[in-house]
């Protein structure tokens, strides 16, 4: 019994053994494949992993042509139209009128001005605009707001337009000039109504009389002499006048203000044209000139009497007897001859 018991105890074994050693062939086996199939799965991984970088740098690369491209395309369109600054060329025309720009957006905001269209509409009043620009410009209307300001003085403003008109009369700037004479002007408009000088227009007609002037206010100040209205009034004494400009001069006789000075002397006056008739006196200017002699004078009531002498006019008589003189002077000075008796 112990002798089968060690046999089988050795056959147990061997067939323990032997399965083992089938077990372990199977786990290397395995491992093996194992291993083998990890080594491909990351190279596999890496070929996926360069490829995909290859992708991403070509799609980087061809992402950036584009960009490139695009840019470069700008660039071309923003110096062609650049260009058209310097040729003169106006590539955008409208069939209804003679409108031509060298913008394709100015073109289509001339296009409202014959359909009427404005689509952009104030919240606030009734008004609309064609343009989005002009409406953010209106507003400012209601918000008070002016962001444009003067570095000289305190004065501020709605529009840039405006703040650089009003820059002139800190530096002087006349840049719109008459090509007939040689006058210039600070503002556009003044300089339209200057050449009306040169062509004789006076497009705005009194409608009672026959006078027309080729300023919109100077008839409206002549329309007073039909109306007899003088709105400027004198705070100080009874006198109104039709004008402004004729109040402010009046009240220099209140203020005694002599704004108008000489520089070459201390002379001053209340009044323009006193000061350009002193200013002879410096100059020699003899302007008033006689038609049939050579006499002139710095002044014209000086050349007012002058010009009796040959037309024998006599217009200051004396009321004691028939005599007449060409000057008040003369005749003050007569009239002493009277009161001596």
């Amino acid at each position: 019994m112990n002798e089968e018991a060690s046999d089988h105890a050795i056959i147990f074994a061997n067939e323990t053994h032997q399965s083992n050693l089938l077990k372990t062939d199977c786990t290397e086996t395995e491992l093996s494949n194992t291993i083998v199939s990890s080594a491909e799965e990351t190279s596999r991984q890496k070929e996926e992993d360069t490829e995909n970088q290859k992708n991403e740098t070509s799609f980087q690369n061809d992402e950036k042509r584009s960009i490139s491209n695009n840019l470069m395309r700008h660039l071309i369109v923003q110096t062609s139209k650049h260009q058209t600054i310097h040729t003169g060329e106006k590539p955008f025309k409208y069939d209804i009128c003679k409108y031509s720009s060298n913008w394709k957006n100015d073109l289509a905001i001339h296009m409202s001005t014959h359909t009427g269209e404005k689509p952009f509409k104030c919240d606030v009043c009734k008004r609309s605009f064609n343009q989005k620009s002009k409406l953010a410009i209106h507003m400012r209307i209601h918000t008070g707001e002016k962001p444009f300001k003067c570095d000289v003085c305190k004065h501020s403003f709605n529009q840039n337009g405006n703040l650089t008109r009003h820059m002139r009369i800190h530096t002087g700037e006349k840049p719109f000039k008459c090509d007939v004479c040689k006058y210039s002007s600070k503002w556009k408009n003044v300089l339209a109504i200057h050449m009306r000088t040169h062509t004789g227009e006076k497009p705005f007609k009194c409608d009672i009389c026959k006078n027309s002037s080729n300023w919109k206010n100077v008839l409206a100040i002549h329309m007073r002499t039909h109306t007899g209205e003088k709105p400027f009034k004198c705070d100080a004494c009874e006198p109104s006048f039709n004008q402004k400009s004729n109040l402010t001069r009046h009240m220099r006789t209140h203020t005694g203000e002599k704004p108008f000075k000489c520089d070459t002397c201390k002379y001053s006056s209340k009044w323009m044209n006193a000061l350009a008739i002193h200013l002879r006196t410096h100059t020699g200017e003899k302007q008033f000139k006689c038609e049939i002699c050579k006499y002139s004078s710095k002044w014209k009531n000086a050349l007012a009497i002058h010009m009796r002498s040959h037309t024998g006019e006599k217009p200051f008589k004396c009321d004691a007897c028939e005599r007449s003189f060409n000057q008040k002077s003369n005749l003050a000075r007569h009239m002493r001859t009277h009161s001596c008796h």
